[in-house]
């Protein structure tokens, strides 16, 4: 992922008082693999379709759902 996609999780985890290893415990992984994720050490996107939009000008993007919770 992107670093703006990892830092608006982080906040979104700030908004609901979330520690990382919440969020671990709710997506039943590892807090360690969660935080590789969150860190940029994993999770990235795969060079091909970070490509793809580039050449299109386009940027993935993370927006908060219309129903605002978190489940």
């Amino acid at each position: 992922m992107t670093d703006r996609v990892r830092k608006a999780v982080k906040e979104r985890m700030a908004q609901l008082g979330m520690s990382q290893g919440d969020l671990a415990e709710k997506l039943h992984m590892e807090r360690v693999n969660l935080n590789r994720v969150l860190t940029g050490r994993s999770g990235k996107i795969p060079e091909s379709w970070q490509r793809i939009l580039d050449s299109l000008g386009l940027e993935l993007m993370v927006v908060p759902k219309s129903d605002q919770s978190a489940t």
